[in-house]
């Protein structure tokens, strides 16, 4: 790696939030203005209030901002601006000088955050039982809208100019060739940086594979022509899209069409900010009824506290809006063949369940593994996993030279 030119615009950048906010938090967690419920109805109708209460009171109480603030600040962290946004980024360098670079993009409605439990075994598998060969020197970039990367000021942020600006953003930092690993919305900017900039990406490792999945009742034909396992992949995957599609994209039409509108509820309350997220945490994980037996409590309000903190709740929401609406030469295409060497991780409680026979149509798989625990929050969920899944696949592309 060479040092980032004198002129990259690159800030070192620290968490230091006002106590006046934590107390606004805490006056407005005091004075929550709580709506009815139906009895008996659990998650159906959405977050139970006995559940969000309890989850409020432990917000309130309990949950330490200033310990996940020093925890966020152990990463060395910085800003720079890219096509008119401010990006802010976590750079956690490797002990191992020749470590392979790798950005890892977060999604919806998540954050680096996410990747609290991953980046030490990344970057130095010794400590943690690996081998040092398998070392990354590790990029968490915030999407441009989310977090400290938020908001964004004008129109236009959608997964094409966001691997754009990534490739220029690892061009800074000096990594010229470099892999990429997401999920959620990360898989598809990674998707679409491996596709735009081939010659600069060693290789996708995504959790989550744009437009792999079932999304048609499948026809006899389809089916015979599939082994008996892809066949029952397929008709799963099927069911599992039919069931998200009717009950719970609520939030993605919304976000879709009127990110604006929402936005002043969950700018106003953090209540209603907590709902929102947790919401899709229940449904997202690989869990029986609470988001808690698959994702740790304080790492989930973390999570809510940078959509909090920065008011980001609107400018994150955007991305849907801008997708929905892409036109012109900067717009993603995720149904384009990609020619980026690709590994898919599948956790079997991911809602999207990607299909191999689909996936190789557009993709050059090299890597596919399913896990049969884990879903949407693979980071999060199954950090161990996850980690062997990445160091696998860019060992192979190293082996096989």
């Amino acid at each position: 790696m060479t040092s980032p030119p004198a002129d990259s615009g690159i800030r070192p950048f620290r968490i230091d939030i006002p106590q006046s906010d934590l107390d606004d938090l805490h006056t407005r967690l005091d004075r929550t203005r709580w709506p009815d419920e139906l009895p008996g109805v659990g998650w159906t109708y959405g977050v139970p209030s006995d559940y969000l209460r309890e989850l409020v009171r432990y917000w309130r109480h309990a949950y330490d901002w200033r310990a996940a603030e020093a925890r966020l600040n152990a990463w060395p962290q910085f800003t720079t601006e890219i096509d008119g946004a401010r990006v802010h980024f976590a750079h956690i360098r490797s002990p191992e000088p020749d470590a392979t670079p790798l950005i890892v993009t977060h999604g919806w409605p998540g954050s680096i955050v996410e990747f609290l439990d991953i980046v030490g075994p990344l970057t130095d598998p010794a400590a943690h039982g690996g081998d040092p060969a398998d070392a990354f020197h590790v990029v968490l970039p915030s999407i441009p809208g989310f977090g400290f990367s938020g908001p964004t000021r004008e129109t236009g942020w959608e997964a094409r100019r966001i691997a754009d600006a990534w490739a220029e953003l690892m061009t800074r930092l000096g990594y010229q060739r470099f892999g990429a690993q997401g999920g959620d919305w990360g898989a598809g900017i990674s998707r679409e940086l491996g596709r735009v900039h081939p010659g600069r990406v060693l290789g996708i490792h995504l959790n989550l594979l744009p437009g792999g999945q079932q999304a048609t009742e499948p026809t006899a034909e389809e089916l015979q022509a599939l082994s008996p396992a892809e066949r029952e992949r397929t008709l799963t995957s099927w069911r599992r899209w039919e069931e998200w599609s009717r009950d719970s994209t609520g939030y993605f039409h919304v976000q879709s069409t009127r990110p604006q509108t929402l936005s002043y509820a969950l700018t106003d309350s953090p209540v209603g900010q907590l709902a929102w997220i947790v919401e899709k945490f229940q449904e997202w994980t690989d869990s029986e009824e609470l988001p808690e037996e698959a994702v740790d409590r304080d790492l989930m309000l973390t999570n809510v506290m940078l959509y909090w903190l920065t008011g980001t709740a609107g400018s994150s929401a955007r991305v849907y809006y801008e997708r929905a609406h892409a036109r012109g030469e900067r717009t993603a295409a995720p149904h384009a063949p990609s020619t980026a060497p690709t590994a898919v991780a599948s956790f079997s409680g991911d809602p999207q369940i990607p299909l191999r026979h689909k996936a190789e149509r557009t993709e050059n798989i090299v890597r596919w593994t399913e896990f049969d625990r884990g879903g949407h929050f693979a980071a999060m969920e199954q950090p161990g996993s996850l980690v062997d899944d990445v160091r696998a696949f860019f060992r192979q592309l190293r082996e096989k030279g």
